[in-house]
């Protein structure tokens, strides 16, 4: 539950808190245009770096995890049901 309440903070951080502030900021002032592209970008670049640092992670782990519980390492030891061979 705890994971899910900090996927929505970091969604609001990412895409909610930026576009109220656009939607409130487009009708200040006349003449001023919102470039939506350059917004459009920058939501985009800002999701694919999170995707890209949580990927990173991720397969970090994974390699971690293989590397660290495989059979040819030292420290691994059989638990007790695979030293009395019952499954």
């Amino acid at each position: 539950m705890t994971s899910m309440v900090g996927l929505f903070l970091v969604l609001a951080v990412l895409i909610i808190i930026p576009a109220a502030d656009y939607v409130f900021a487009a009708g200040d002032e006349p003449g001023e245009y919102v470039d939506r592209r350059v917004l459009i970008w920058n939501l985009f670049f800002r999701m694919m770096t999170v995707a890209f640092t949580v990927g990173a992670v991720v397969s970090g782990t994974m390699i971690w995890l293989v590397w660290r519980f495989r059979e040819s390492h030292p420290k691994a030891t059989p638990t007790p049901y695979e030293k009395e061979g019952v499954w």
